[in-house]
């Protein structure tokens, strides 16, 4: 290999590098988003559904937000704040509902069946993986040097792509995994390890119900802060003055609670936003006849025999 091309290589990989690092924080959100749909699906299914997920991350990068991202980037960058309004607001109804369902706000949606029902909470998963990615993508976008030429940045962008995607979905395959290897561990023939074992097993219910949580508020987090965000850089800048007044008073207790104080004041407005769409949702539906489901994506389907 040429100098010349390993000095390329070594560009594109450090400006990959430099773009993931300001995505981190979208990445964990993803992570504790997506193992809620394969929450109650057989043990068989969980990694295929993984898989299919995973898939499907990589078609909406490759196939959709990169293409499109480099097209608006250089013919018309103003629609990218209102992309990413739509995503949040999306987000944010996603978010509404699962809240909904813990306060026993259920509809219709469940008489599927189970072939039916994975096939939903996929493709509920994509859609959802759809905006992640389209912020992931747009961070590591803006964060490339503009000096970089078209080329460079496309290279640049399916790295972030593979290495991101590779990373949520990795860590996601061994979260829903982590069950089965506690069992195959408590029939160690070592105590210490069966003890290890038992913990872990019997620790996953919990945890995932942890993870349910995060990932709603990841939603209502990610979602908010994306409407406040950008609505302000199409004009409206009443929010996001708020958000940084937030901040601004909050700058004397230190960054940690800088943060929490900002992810608060974005899943607030996450939750508001979307509770309004969802009542928009309803009214439309009611007046075509139909009732909103809230178990898409997130109603899984029972092994069998459970």
């Amino acid at each position: 290999m040429s100098v010349g091309l390993l000095a390329v290589v070594d560009d594109i990989l450090s400006a990959a590098l430099k773009a993931s690092a300001k995505s981190a924080g979208v990445v964990i959100d993803d992570a504790a988003v997506t193992p809620q749909y394969v929450e109650g699906l057989s043990p068989a299914r969980e990694l295929p559904v993984v898989g299919r997920i995973a898939l499907g991350s990589l078609a909406n990068k490759f196939l959709i937000i990169i293409p499109i991202a480099m097209v608006l980037t250089a013919f018309a960058p103003w629609v990218l704040p209102w992309l990413l309004i739509v995503g949040g607001v999306y987000l944010c109804f996603e978010g509404a509902e699962k809240v909904l369902e813990w306060f026993g706000f259920h509809h219709g949606g469940h008489e599927d069946e189970g072939g039916r029902d994975e096939k939903r909470l996929v493709m509920g998963a994509i859609r959802t993986d759809l905006i992640l990615s389209t912020e992931i993508m747009l961070i590591g976008l803006t964060s490339i040097d503009a000096e970089l030429g078209f080329w460079m940045r496309l290279a640049v962008l399916a790295i972030i792509a593979l290495a991101m995607t590779a990373l949520v979905y990795g860590a996601v395959a061994l979260l829903v995994k982590l069950d089965d290897i506690g069992l195959k561990m408590a029939k160690s023939t070592s105590e210490q390890v069966r003890h290890t074992g038992t913990r872990i097993v019997r620790s996953m219910p919990a945890v995932f119900r942890v993870i349910s949580v995060v990932g709603t508020v990841a939603m209502l987090w990610v979602g908010g802060h994306l409407v406040l965000a950008n609505l302000g850089e199409v004009g409206w800048h009443a929010p996001v003055d708020l958000l940084h007044g937030v901040e601004h008073a909050l700058e004397p207790l230190g960054p940690v609670v800088v943060w929490f104080g900002d992810t608060l004041v974005s899943a607030i407005a996450g939750l508001a936003v979307g509770l309004v769409i969802v009542g928009i949702a309803l009214v439309i539906g009611k007046a075509f006849g139909k009732n909103l489901s809230f178990a898409e994506g997130h109603a899984a389907p029972q092994a069998p025999g459970e």
